[in-house]
């Protein structure tokens, strides 16, 4: 059964196997427009991030709401739901910046190129 959980750990897993994959440069990975590419898949991840999270709370929210979260230790779960929210909301606001640091970066590729003047396989 695919569960939200999962699917969370799968997109983990393709950005490792990303990071694998763009260590040195080779075929479809050496040139400016390949990094655009890339880049811009990444704002568009980055871009979710801040909805990926407020969801994430939402079995918590639900719970809650249920009077049914308990706390290990027997700690008030009123505190405890307020700290998250908090927490969530710094996470959601840090997601926002990085949003706007690689949507930045994105813009920063964009106008680059390969100069293939003089190069054997391209015409000039």
């Amino acid at each position: 059964m695919t569960t939200p959980g999962r699917i969370a750990s799968q997109a983990g897993d393709l950005i490792r196997q990303f990071n694998h994959e763009t260590i040195s440069t080779g075929d479809g990975w050496q040139y400016p427009p390949h990094a655009y590419d890339a880049i811009g898949s990444l704002a568009y991840l980055v871009r979710m991030l801040p909805q990926a999270l407020e969801q994430s709370v939402h079995p918590v929210m639900h719970t809650h709401e249920c009077g049914r979260v308990a706390i290990d230790g027997g700690g008030d779960p009123d505190e405890a739901v307020k700290h998250m929210r908090t927490a969530l909301a710094n996470a959601k606001a840090a997601a926002g910046l990085l949003s706007a640091a690689v949507g930045h970066l994105h813009a920063a590729t964009s106008p680059m190129g390969l100069d293939t003047r003089g190069l054997p396989g391209f015409e000039d």
